[in-house]
């Protein structure tokens, strides 16, 4: 048992950093069955999801933080997966934060590529080996305002980012694509671009995150706050998620047996 927060992390931010803001579990990102696998090992007084591993795994899945709130843990989503989650959840409970949060709650349609990262497996800290599409497109707005870059340079650019898969996005093979593909007129702004980027590139992810954090390390009543949501309701097609992450047990069965008498 904690009596801590816990809180899901992987590449958006170090968890070095992240512990130095909020006292809490650190766990890797969440994947199917995290939740659940987190509720019974520490009855944790929240629930703050920032990663979460996706493709190989299943993902997290909406109703195990549905059963969270519904068993009166406040969830918390911002950054990465959480920021989705909490876009998609906002009406029954979870909490967002953060500019991406905001955007996908605004932006229907939008593309979970936005925030895809490559990483390193969790057992090596789970660090970035890509560049976030979100923090690449708001980089090169930036650059536009500051002008590094022309309006048809920033388009191009994000084309070029767009089209190229999450695992491969970087900004050095950006610019690397860049020189091959624009016209020769752009070479000098893709150098001063080059020489602005490691000081000026915008990372919103991780400050989405530390937003976060530090906003309940300053404020320790939201994590006590029990949501107000709708009745959980136990279907099938948890009960196999259940099953698939190895965590079906006579309790679930019995529910589920007790639900199909009437």
């Amino acid at each position: 048992m904690a009596d801590k927060p816990v809180i899901f992390l992987g590449p958006t931010l170090p968890r070095a950093q992240a512990a130095a803001i909020l006292d809490a579990v650190y766990l890797p990102p969440a994947e199917q069955g995290s939740i659940v696998r987190a509720m019974r090992a520490y009855q944790p007084t929240a629930i703050i999801l920032i990663d979460g591993s996706f493709g190989k795994v299943p993902a997290v899945r909406h109703k195990e933080i549905l059963w969270a709130l519904g068993n009166g843990v406040p969830v918390f989503g911002a950054a990465s997966m959480g920021a989705l989650r909490a876009a998609e959840l906002a009406a029954f409970g979870m909490q967002g934060h953060g500019f991406i949060y905001r955007w996908y709650a605004l932006t229907p349609l939008a593309d979970d590529d936005e925030v895809a990262v490559a990483m390193c497996p969790s057992e090596l800290g789970a660090a970035a080996l890509s560049e976030a599409l979100i923090n690449i497109r708001l980089t090169l707005k930036r650059a536009l305002r500051a002008g590094i870059i022309n309006a048809v340079e920033r388009r191009s650019l994000e084309v070029l980012a767009r089209d190229t898969h999450f695992v491969d996005r970087s900004y050095p093979r950006l610019l690397a694509e860049a020189r091959s593909s624009l016209p020769s007129k752009s070479a000098t702004a893709l150098d001063r671009l080059a020489d602005w980027l490691p000081r000026s590139a915008i990372d919103r992810k991780r400050e989405d995150a530390t937003g976060l954090l530090a906003k309940l390390a300053c404020c320790p009543e939201l994590l006590a706050h029990a949501p107000t949501t709708p009745p959980f309701t136990l279907t099938e097609a948890w009960a196999y998620d259940l099953g698939a992450a190895g965590l079906w047990d006579d309790d679930i069965g019995s529910v589920l047996a007790e639900r199909d008498r009437f």
